[in-house]
């Protein structure tokens, strides 16, 4: 097997058309408005990224890991991108590291945590990438900033965001239209 190169797979990618992808971003250290609006901008200067829609900002209780964590910021963004599922989430995994993201606890505090939500309509089980996001579904602060942003969207295979999001218990999720998140120029 030869090896394509990012080149050569960024243009292969681009031949079948930019792909929708919604990524969930989430902060409970620091700056937290800050560091939600910086890996936006850090997104949207990716090449083979563009940032369509910012969903309003969220505050939620922290969900599981060690209990008396700070609240977290929660938002999500709707992009359009011509890197294949494996390269979004290495360049999610840069911005995170770009804010000090550590990863020493699951589930614990962190400056900065993106998620591939969906990436079009693939569905996959590799467990270096699941697709959709295996816990999405049951998630109210990544669905009710994901309707916010989209209300029609669904979460392949498993139905509409506003019925998901119609199941949950949404105490401890606050929509903060005082904390606004800007769509990058």
């Amino acid at each position: 097997m030869t090896d394509l190169g990012t080149d050569t797979l960024m243009r292969m990618q681009a031949l079948s058309g930019p792909h929708r992808a919604v990524l969930a971003l989430g902060s409970n250290l620091g700056n937290r408005r800050d560091n939600l609006q910086g890996a936006i901008d850090a997104l949207a200067d990716t090449p083979g990224i563009r940032v369509n829609v910012v969903s309003p900002l969220y505050v939620t209780a922290a969900v599981g890991g060690p209990e008396d964590q700070p609240d977290y910021f929660n938002a999500v963004i709707l992009v359009d991108t011509f890197l294949p599922p494996e390269m979004l989430l290495d360049r999610a995994n840069a911005v995170e590291e770009a804010f000090q993201r550590v990863r020493t606890e699951h589930w614990g505090p962190r400056t900065l945590d993106v998620d591939i939500i969906t990436y079009g309509d693939t569905q996959s089980d590799d467990p270096q990438l699941t697709l959709p996001h295996p816990r999405a579904f049951e998630r109210a602060f990544v669905l009710a900033p994901w309707h916010d942003a989209d209300p029609a969207a669904e979460l392949p295979g498993r139905g509409r965001v506003a019925d998901l999001l119609a199941k949950l218990d949404l105490s401890g999720v606050e929509r903060r239209d005082d904390l606004e998140l800007r769509l990058p120029e």
